[in-house]
């Protein structure tokens, strides 16, 4: 059974950092796809990184440049680092893995940004 668990969401001001960090149990994160979505109230849950089996990133046009999708083999983590965060970034972020037959969600964790 795999399971996720976020961690690492909280309250920072605009131009502030956080890191997100998916502890995965029941799978090895080297050698699956996974990648971090957010949903914001009333908007469609988007994908914001990619990070493939050969360990391809990927990201949406509005993070390039500011958020980096990682992973700890160690610590059989995924993480995701978020530099000069925005306002509009506030939304529940969500932990994503995919095997070849399943997907599994996080519970997700709240990023909330101040203006």
């Amino acid at each position: 059974q795999v399971q996720l668990v976020e961690s690492g969401g909280g309250s920072v001001q605009a131009g502030g950092s956080l890191t997100l960090s998916c502890a995965a149990s029941g799978a090895t994160v080297s050698n699956v796809e996974m990648a971090w979505f957010r949903q914001a109230p009333g908007k469609e849950r988007e994908r914001v990184a990619i990070m493939d089996r050969v360990s391809v990133r990927s990201y949406a046009n509005s993070v390039k440049g500011r958020l980096a999708i990682s992973k700890d083999r160690a610590e059989n983590t995924l993480y995701l680092q978020m530099n000069s965060l925005k306002p509009e970034e506030t939304a529940m972020y969500y932990c994503y893995l995919a095997t070849q037959f399943y997907s599994y969600w996080g519970q997700g964790t709240q990023v909330t940004v101040s203006s």
